[in-house]
This record gives C-alpha cells, sequence and structure tokens, in this order.
C-alpha cells in the first residue's frame, strides 16, 4: 500500500472511530467495531479469528492483576469509615486557612490518593463526604463541587494508581518507579489548588473554621494513623521487595477489610458480597476498554500508524521539548472527548516510539501522559469526574464546568512544570531505586 493510501486509510480508520463514539457507542465498542470493519476491508479476515485470542491477552497481563484490588480498596475506604477520619484529621491540619474546608478537601483527597487510584472512585466516595461538609458550613454549592471535582484527580497520580499500573503494564516501564515518580507532582497538584482555593476564597469572603488545639490534632491523627499506613505499607513492601506492585494491591486489600471489619467494625461480612459486586463492575468495565484497545492497537500497528506519526512529528521537530508540548496539546485535546484510560490505550502505541527515539524518560512521559489526562476528566463534554461530581452534588454541567477553570488553568501550570523540569518526576525513582538502565 502506498504511503498516501496509508495516511487515507488512518484517516478513515479514526474518522469511523470518532463517528461510532459521537453516535453515543461505548468507547470499547466503538474501537473493537472498527477493527473488525477495516480488517474485512483489508482482506484480513483470517485475522479475524485471532481477535478473541488477542482480547483475551491483552487483560492477562501480571500487572493488570493488580486494578480490581486497588478497585476493591478504594470501595472499602469509602464505605468502611476510613473516609470520616482522615476527613476529620485534615480539617485539624488546614481547616483554619482562609477557604477552610476547600483546603480540606484538597488534603482530604491528597491523603486519601494514597490508598486509591481513581479518581471518579474518589470523585464519588469520598468526594460526597466532602461536598456535604462543605455545603453544611456555609459554601456555595458550585464552589464545593469544583473543588472535589478538581481535587479529585490528584487520586491516580500520588501511589497507588491504576492508570501507572496500566501504563507499566502496556510499556514494560517499572510500575514501582512509576509509582515513586507521582509523589511531587501529586504535592505539586495539590498546593496549585490550594492556592487557587485561597485566592478565590480570599475574594468571596469565604469562611475558616477553628483552628484546631494540639489536642484534637493528635486525637484525630491517632483515629486516623491505622488508615494512613495503607500507603506506607504498599510503597514501603515494594521497595523492601517484599512484594510486587500487583501483590501490593492485594495485601492492601487484606488490610482494608482487617480495618474496616475487624477494627472499626463499619461493615461485616454480610455486606462484602455488596462491594465484591461493586468492584467486579468496575472492574470489568477497565479491562473490557482495555480488551479492546488491544486489538485497535493491532489494527493502528497493522497499518505503521506510529511510523507515520513519528515520521511526520519529527519533521516539525527533533527537539524533545517541542515534540512533549506537541503530545501535550493532542492529550489534552483528545481529553475534551474520550475518557482517559481509553486515550492511554489509542495513544501509547503510536506515542512510545517516538519517546524512546528521543530518549525520554518513559517514567517522566508516563506521570506526564497521566496528569495530562486528569485534566481531561474535568472537561466537557466528555468529563467523567465532572459528571460524577455533578450528578451527586445535584448541580448544573454548565455552572460546575465555570466554576471549574481556575483549577484547570493551575493543573494546566503543574503539567507545564513536571512537562519541562522532568527530575520533579524522576528524582524520587532515581534516589530510591538508582538511575534508570
Amino acid at each position: 500500500m502506498r504511503e498516501k493510501e496509508k495516511v487515507m486509510m488512518t484517516i478513515a480508520i479514526f474518522a469511523v472511530l470518532i463517528g461510532m463514539i459521537m453516535l453515543g457507542l461505548p468507547i470499547a465498542v466503538s474501537m473493537g467495531l472498527t477493527s473488525v470493519i477495516f480488517f474485512i476491508i483489508l482482506g484480513e479476515i483470517d485475522t479475524l479469528t485471532m481477535i478473541p485470542a488477542r482480547m483475551y491477552s491483552s487483560t492477562t497481563g501480571f500487572p493488570l492483576l493488580a486494578i480490581p484490588f486497588f478497585i476493591l480498596v478504594g470501595v472499602l475506604m469509602n464505605t468502611g469509615g476510613m473516609t470520616q477520619r482522615i476527613f476529620r484529621l485534615a480539617q485539624c491540619l488546614v481547616g483554619h486557612i482562609k477557604g477552610g474546608l476547600g483546603h480540606v478537601n484538597v488534603v482530604n483527597s491528597m491523603i486519601f490518593a494514597g490508598m486509591s487510584g481513581a479518581a471518579v472512585a474518589d470523585a464519588a466516595g469520598i468526594g460526597m463526604v466532602e461536598l456535604e461538609a462543605m455545603t453544611k458550613a456555609g459554601f456555595p454549592r458550585r464552589f464545593s463541587a469544583a473543588v472535589t471535582a478538581a481535587s479529585s484527580t490528584i487520586g491516580p497520580i500520588i501511589p497507588p494508581s491504576i492508570p501507572f499500573v496500566i501504563f507499566g503494564s502496556l510499556t514494560g516501564t517499572s510500575v514501582g518507579r512509576l509509582f515513586l515518580g507521582g509523589f511531587i507532582p501529586g504535592l505539586i497538584m495539590g498546593i496549585a489548588m490550594m492556592i487557587t482555593v485561597y485566592i478565590i476564597s480570599s475574594r468571596r469572603g469565604y469562611p475558616r473554621e477553628k483552628r484546631a488545639t494540639f489536642r484534637e490534632l493528635i486525637e484525630s491523627a491517632l483515629q486516623a494513623w491505622s488508615a494512613l499506613i495503607t500507603p506506607v505499607i504498599i510503597i514501603g513492601g515494594i521497595l523492601l521487595g517484599i512484594f510486587t506492585p500487583t501483590e501490593a494491591s492485594v495485601v492492601a486489600a487484606i488490610y482494608a477489610l482487617i480495618l474496616t471489619i475487624g477494627v472499626y467494625k463499619e461493615l461485616s461480612f454480610g455486606d462484602l458480597p455488596r462491594l465484591f459486586w461493586e468492584t467486579l463492575q468496575h472492574s470489568v468495565r477497565v479491562l473490557f476498554i482495555i480488551s479492546a484497545a488491544g486489538i485497535f492497537g493491532w489494527l493502528l500497528i497493522h497499518q505503521k500508524v506510529p511510523e507515520m506519526v513519528i515520521k511526520n512529528l519529527l519533521a516539525l521537530s527533533h527537539n524533545p521539548w517541542v515534540i512533549l508540548a506537541i503530545l501535550n496539546i493532542i492529550l489534552l485535546i483528545l481529553g475534551c472527548f474520550m475518557e482517559g484510560i481509553s486515550i492511554m490505550l489509542l495513544t501509547i502505541p503510536i506515542f512510545m516510539p517516538l519517546i524512546n527515539k528521543l530518549g525520554i524518560d518513559p517514567v517522566h512521559f508516563g506521570v506526564m501522559m497521566t496528569l495530562n489526562l486528569m485534566v481531561g476528566l474535568l472537561t466537557p463534554p466528555v468529563g467523567m469526574v465532572l459528571y460524577a461530581v455533578a450528578s451527586v452534588g445535584n448541580v448544573p454541567i454548565g455552572e460546575l464546568a465555570a466554576e471549574l477553570k481556575w483549577y484547570i488553568v493551575a493543573l494546566i501550570i503543574s503539567l507545564a512544570l513536571i512537562t519541562f523540569i522532568p527530575g520533579l518526576v524522576t528524582f524520587i525513582p532515581n534516589l530510591v531505586m538508582g538511575p534508570a538502565k
């Protein structure tokens, strides 16, 4: 097939995919159907018999086993009493700053991020507690919802992180290094959001909480300490070589079960079937998307799309910083129309050969890409966190999107910092695990 014909075929592939998405078909179904249609058009009938095996193999990587267990940890945290304890500690730590519970909301999400790896789960779970507390304290509903939505995007950056597990599985990048690489960017995101909350609260005259006494601070820390050591168990076990990131997810789930049933007694064994079913539903959605993306990626490789992208981007510039800026713009645009994990699965087979060719650290790119996709969770028309918070908070989508604009600016500034200062991502992994080979 000639170069011009390949370009036209590639355009046709993405046109059909986008058309199906716009018609309302789920992203996984759209990717799967597009792949089948074009394999038939290309005369690759025999290839169709390999599709079930390809879909199956896409979801059987060992690192992907971590996904259902990290989802289970998040479900248990949201329903088993940990949320309220962490919220109380955050309230004692930062509630006295101008904007009060807005800062509590951000810090709460930063702490909770060390236990759950999914932004939507954080927004719909712990976010509900935060939103109701802020509303009762006199904050406008849309401001409360905006802070809740924005702060939930920290979840997949501070480890553990489901997107990091997926990125590591697809690219062969160390999940442990990705986890460590997310600490500083997550902290930067939190600080940027707290600055935004402070500025908005100062201009609008929002209230602050009474400063907690030293005794109240200690009491809240003692109540929350058992939940707070979850990230220590996960990261510490990985770094000490006791278990892999996948095994760490199992350990974290077992610890959360012991804590919520045996210690806090907020849950009983009778609640487990319901929680396991909720975990199964979330896991199946994610893994189905991964399986469909597996055959779509296979189609793109068959059409040599990655090679064409590399050739055209390098024709624009050989400067890694210019290429990273272009990739960020592409991802930000895609984030307005597609769900984050779908974008990751769609673009990794295209972008990674270019990243490797330019000598960019895959850990740096993986964290940068994940943070970029978090912005997409807040932007219409397909921002999943935007819709989740608007739904649970009973706030019109338009009002919430307008209120979120300054938090999106804060996130884009954070994205620019970690894009052009790679050390913010690579410093801790290189310090703890040594330079990447």
